[in-house]
């Protein structure tokens, strides 16, 4: 659907987009993933013909981006971090003028701006004035405006920035309605975000691409030993010799004990898969598992680790460079 190539932009000097190449695929949503500075709205500019480009090249289903800016816009709705939006008019009016803009006339523009206010749930305050409507209902407008015309692509830079929790939460489960039939790509900080709706993460620093893979993907590769949680009925003497006698074990520790119930944490080496031994060396010893849970890394953890830990690469095959 987008075919990056070896993208570079400068401004001056300074080098802000570093031979970016990725590729993102058709009714997918993207999370694109970066400190501040990393490059994110630069190549998000770039990527809606916002912006030139100083190299590379940007395809848009086959359409190129700056040689047929026209035919590559009209698949794509923007969303930049500051909606562009005109506070004197009325959600209604603004929407009539960007569909204008956008090429639609006559009943098909009613229907769009319709539409699009009905999807995004701003019919109710479609006639008030935008400088009065709460900062919630402002990025819904500008959403709404980025769906004007039923493009395939729907780009968004920081939709959940300044919003409080339960307009984050209503503008994430709009981006989830909006990706069922859709590819999105979405810009943000919040790593719940990209964790609850993202299929595939992207993530930038100093404008270079670090990762492109499922979040789950990421978690596997850079996470260095497995780790359980532990919660038995026992001595916690004898659990911690039971567990240390499991080949793979590299070390066993109670986290806590309360009226016979053991907490024990059990990291493991990355290459073993312990847990069915596990449970009959606890069985042999007759100590009952209450409950086991292995812990993942989470995004969190994984977009430290990418973007401060010396980690050059981790390729779309899942391996480090």
């Amino acid at each position: 659907m987008i075919e990056v190539k070896n993208l570079t932009k400068y401004y001056g000097p300074h080098k802000a987009v570093d031979n970016l190449s990725f590729t993102v695929q058709r009714n997918q949503v993207y999370g694109f993933l970066g400190p501040n500075g990393a490059g994110k709205s630069t190549t998000m500019n770039i990527l809606t013909g916002c912006l030139a480009a100083t190299e590379g090249t940007v395809l848009i289903d086959g359409h190129d981006i700056f040689q047929d800016p026209i035919g590559a816009k009209r698949l794509i709705g923007y969303l930049p971090e500051l909606p562009p939006l005109y506070p004197d008019m009325t959600p209604k009016e603004y929407l009539m003028f960007v569909g204008e803009a956008k090429g639609l006339s006559g009943k098909e523009l009613k229907e769009q701006v319709k539409y699009a206010c009905e999807r995004t749930s701003i019919a109710d305050v479609a006639n008030r004035l935008i400088r009065h409507l709460s900062k919630g209902y402002k990025q819904r407008v500008g959403i709404a405006q980025a769906i004007l015309g039923n493009p395939e692509i729907i780009i968004l830079d920081e939709p959940s920035v300044g919003l409080d929790p339960t307009q984050i939460i209503e503008i994430r489960d709009l981006i989830k309605d909006l990706a069922k039939d859709r590819t999105v790509i979405l810009s943000t900080h919040i790593m719940q975000e990209v964790t609850a709706i993202c299929d595939q993460v992207l993530i930038i620093n100093k404008g270079k691409l670090l990762a492109n893979d499922t979040p789950e993907n990421l978690s596997d590769i850079l996470q260095d030993r497995n780790i359980f949680d532990i919660t038995v009925k026992g001595d916690s003497v004898k659990i911690i010799n039971a567990l240390n006698g499991v080949a793979g074990v590299t070390n066993a520790s109670v986290l806590s004990t309360d009226a016979g119930v053991v907490s024990v944490v059990v990291e493991c080496s990355k290459e073993s898969d312990p847990e069915e031994q596990i449970f009959y060396a606890l069985s042999d010893a007759r100590c009952p598992i209450v409950k086991m849970e292995k812990r993942e890394m989470t995004l969190e953890q994984v977009f430290i680790r990418i973007t401060s830990q010396n980690i050059d690469t981790v390729s779309e095959s899942g391996e480090e460079d």
